[in-house]
């Protein structure tokens, strides 16, 4: 006979989600506490942490175990992507040959909230025959891995938001917060921007809007709907149906632009009359139609089309000659919208 799963009474219980809610809403107001009570904390200490890294000439080294090791993988993640290189070493690996990844020109940040983690303690006195810094995270300013480090940063708490006071909550957010900082104030010294950025990103929804540009998408050549300035307007409509754009451009001799044509313009030109055959595009075109340039990002076209309420862009130079167009389709192939 198979055993019966027995429903844990509190799940049963009417008070369950008055309860759950509680629960939640204490953990967010610990955690947030946890934070907020660092920032008065910050002081020198913090800012020599960010010199010993700017004026470091080799690799940043993260290094934590446990919950503090997923800390230090998302720290070395976070650093590597916001200009200052940086990887991860597992302690326990380190004691067995990936402590030769470290160099004398590294800095090493080592995170324990206990500063006492047997597996970081053994590979501090090789770190530092190595020659390599050490900044060191943890909640107790007077462990033996705080006393070791070069610099120490103080990311204790006065509880834990877990009810038994055990598992690692608001000690592993302030250290993950405290880390944040780190990247930041180092982001902001070195001057990195959004092209940096996307240098780091190229591969992800990111990079692709950092680095697009209108010329990387937009359509030229034959594709390009164009008439001639003067052109009879059914020659105009012919070419908006050809190149399924929903416009057409209207070119003087020097290929400026002197208009465009759209189909939005020709739905509302017939209200109004039937008889097409006799008229010039010039008569009825828009003739201040938002473009923009080749040079310009993805992004700035996706933003006018919709300012605008248009599907389509004439493409311009400096000089006012179109050399493309590009349409919302072509951004949404290239994953920009």
């Amino acid at each position: 006979m198979s055993e019966q799963i027995v429903a844990s009474p509190l799940r049963e219980a009417p008070e369950f989600e008055a309860r759950a809610l509680a629960r939640a809403r204490e953990v967010l107001r610990i955690e947030a506490d946890a934070v907020a009570a660092m920032i008065p904390r910050l002081d020198a200490t913090f800012a020599a942490a960010c010199r010993l890294i700017l004026d470091c000439r080799g690799r940043i080294v993260v290094s934590g175990i446990g919950k503090s090791g997923h800390i230090a993988r998302k720290l070395a993640a976070t650093l590597a992507s916001t200009g200052t290189p940086a990887f991860f070493v597992h302690p326990a690996e380190a004691s067995h040959g990936d402590l030769g990844m470290v160099t004398r020109d590294d800095v090493f940040i080592a995170l324990s909230y206990s500063g006492r983690t047997d597996e970081l303690l053994a590979i501090v006195a090789p770190v530092k025959r190595q020659g390599a810094r050490m900044i060191a995270i943890t909640g107790d300013t007077g462990s033996p891995l705080a006393l070791e480090a070069d610099v120490h940063l103080d990311a204790r708490v006065d509880k834990e938001a877990c009810p038994l006071n055990l598992a690692p909550t608001a000690s592993t957010t302030t250290a993950m917060a405290l880390g944040d900082a780190l990247a930041v104030a180092l982001l902001d010294a070195r001057g990195f921007d959004a092209d940096d950025f996307a240098r780091s990103h190229p591969g992800g929804a990111l990079g692709r809007k950092l680095l697009t540009h209108v010329s990387d998408v937009m359509r030229t050549g034959e594709a390009l709907p164009t008439v001639a300035s003067g052109s009879l307007l059914p020659a105009a409509i012919l070419e908006v149906t050809r190149k399924r754009m929903g416009m057409t451009a209207v070119l003087r001799p020097d290929r400026t632009l002197a208009g465009v044509f759209t189909d939005g313009d020709l739905r509302r030109l017939l209200e109004r009359t039937s008889d097409l055959g006799a008229l010039c595009v010039d008569d009825v075109m828009s003739r201040t139609p938002t473009t923009i340039a080749p040079t310009a990002l993805a992004v700035e076209a996706v933003r006018r089309m919709e300012e605008r309420r248009i599907n389509q862009l004439p493409v311009v130079d400096a000089g006012g000659r179109m050399v493309g167009a590009v349409h919302i389709h072509d951004l949404l192939n290239a994953r920009v919208v």
